[in-house]
């Protein structure tokens, strides 16, 4: 759900009314907020837009999440972030899924407990630097190769994410991995997946929406797919020489800089 936080500002005409902001190399960077970010948030509720926190992050559970930018200095609901976890977990729930996860510990929490009375019929898999070891993708390959009709969930399959030491691999490596060793084709369920932004949205007009983001192609590409707006920052794993097609509504040099493109559109 959004939450709405909103001044006495009329949305009599078609404005920017909610933004989608991506956390990690966007929002900040491990535990700094990029330049000026909580003083930027502010100014955008302010505003009067309606924001809510989107990330393909599946290392941490939202709670660990929650309590990593509040001690940063972001103020917000837990029921402001929309996670890819957040996604998968709906899946999981919806399918009637028994999987095996290969999930670092702190996300496995936010899924439902084992059912030990039952086989594994699915493989879950996202971020899990800890838990990529040969015995353990090994175990997922023959989960899936047991039975055809196994699926393969993958939370998301990002390239690569941006930790304080640089770029570090993401899970789409071992993804691809899985599937050419099946024959299977992942069911992907974050950013830039349509089925992501939709559950974001909740049912919000996408034209009145905006995507912040450093993914030229998981934040910005994937929102526009769905009739956003999208606003590229260049902090995080944002790199000069990719050129998403089709080009962000905006290019800007931070989040903060995103925040005073709002709200001047907002004024025009």
């Amino acid at each position: 759900m959004f939450l709405f936080l909103r001044g006495s500002r009329s949305f009599t005409r078609m404005s920017i009314q909610a933004a989608l902001i991506d956390l990690s190399g966007t929002l900040h960077v491990e535990d700094e907020p990029t330049p000026n970010a909580v003083e930027a948030l502010k100014r955008l509720r302010d505003a009067g837009v309606a924001v809510k926190f989107v990330t393909n992050t599946t290392k941490d559970s939202k709670a660990t999440l929650h309590a990593r930018l509040c001690r940063i200095g972001f103020q917000l609901d837990p029921l402001e972030i929309y996670s890819s976890l957040s996604a998968a977990i709906a899946f999981v729930e919806n399918e009637k899924l028994n999987p095996y996860y290969i999930l670092s510990d702190d996300a496995r929490q936010d899924f439902p407990p084992e059912d030990t009375r039952r086989y594994k019929d699915s493989v879950v898999i996202g971020l899990a630097p800890k838990a990529f070891s040969y015995d353990r993708l090994n175990e997922a390959f023959n989960v899936l190769l047991e039975n055809k009709n196994h699926k393969l969930v993958a939370v998301h399959q990002g390239k690569y994410y941006k930790r304080a030491d640089g770029l570090a691999l993401g899970p789409g490596c071992f993804v691809k991995g899985l599937e050419y060793a099946t024959g299977r084709t992942a069911k992907v369920i974050g950013k830039p997946n349509p089925y992501f932004f939709e559950g974001a949205l909740a049912g919000r007009d996408p034209a009145s929406c905006v995507m912040i983001g450093d993914d030229a192609y998981d934040d910005i590409v994937g929102a526009m797919s769905v009739g956003m707006q999208g606003i590229l920052v260049k902090t995080g794993k944002y790199l000069p020489d990719v050129n998403p097609s089709p080009p962000p509504t905006a290019l800007v040099e931070n989040f903060d800089a995103a925040v005073d493109w709002i709200i001047q559109k907002n004024k025009s």
